[in-house]
């Protein structure tokens, strides 16, 4: 059975950064798309970043862009997700999660399996 697993999280001042990683086991990430996803206390979660696996194109919601930069090392079976000039709007759990469909060119999350279980990041002064 595979399983993703989160990493990097913490509780950081404003204006700080993080790195996240996303690490597979059981199965592999570079023929799929992967994605990040964060949920805040009492809202939906969504989307953040995507990274596809064909062309390595990288996509980001609003909130983040200029921000936070998605990468992966498929020597390493693992995405990250570096983040910088943090907001306590950025606080939440962060998820990862792998597309169902080889070569996806997106992270729409319907299509997304193999869930982490997240890791928690608080923006704080």
């Amino acid at each position: 059975q595979g399983q993703l697993v989160e990493s990097g999280g913490g509780l950081v001042q404003p204006g700080e950064s993080l790195r996240l990683s996303c690490t597979a086991s059981g199965f592999t990430l570079d023929d799929r798309a992967v994605g990040w996803f964060r949920q805040a206390p009492g809202k939906a979660r969504e989307r953040v970043s995507c990274i596809t696996s064909l062309d390595i194109r990288t996509d980001y919601e609003d909130p983040v862009k200029g921000r936070f930069t998605i990468s992966r090392d498929n020597t390493k079976n693992t995405v990250y997700l570096q983040m910088s000039s943090l907001r306590p709007e950025d606080s939440g759990t962060y998820y990862c999660a792998r597309s169902r469909i080889k070569y996806a060119n997106n992270c729409d999350e319907m299509n997304m399996e193999y869930w982490g279980k997240g890791t928690l990041v608080t923006v704080s002064s």
